[in-house]
């Protein structure tokens, strides 16, 4: 294997997700249309990723087996330095729920703070020591 080229988050409201995700994660929504399909479908895009998003009431297929919302733990590496971040949770009034807190992630030491996206996805917001 080399990288992951996406993932799926499955979520109960595509609308109140994108507005998290872009407002307060600073991520950008894309909307685009599969080869063949006449459908649309969103993804946050963020540096060289993607976050393709899934109504839980109608996920696409094929799908995962148990597609349900709420149930992922994500963490992002940012440059932005964590104390950033945590103003502009406060500023959001998004509740910190651990951190900020040192964690070992696939590339070494990390400083990390943790929330929840409108789901209760846990996020893990980090920065590589």
């Amino acid at each position: 294997m080399l990288t992951i080229d996406h993932i799926v988050l499955t979520v109960s409201d595509i609308n109140k997700t994108a507005k998290f995700y872009t407002e307060i994660l600073e991520m950008t929504l894309e909307e685009f249309k599969p080869p063949g399909t006449t459908q649309s479908r969103f993804a946050l895009r963020f540096g060289t990723q993607k976050i393709n998003l899934h109504s839980v009431f109608q996920p696409f297929k094929p799908h995962a087996k148990h597609p349900l919302s709420g149930s992922a733990d994500i963490c992002f590496i940012s440059n932005k330095s964590i104390h950033l971040w945590i103003e502009k949770f406060e500023k959001h009034s998004v509740l910190i729920e651990e951190g900020p807190v040192q964690r070992t992630g696939a590339c070494g030491r990390l400083t990390s703070v943790y929330v929840r996206d409108p789901d209760g996805n846990l996020i893990e917001i980090s920065n590589q020591n």
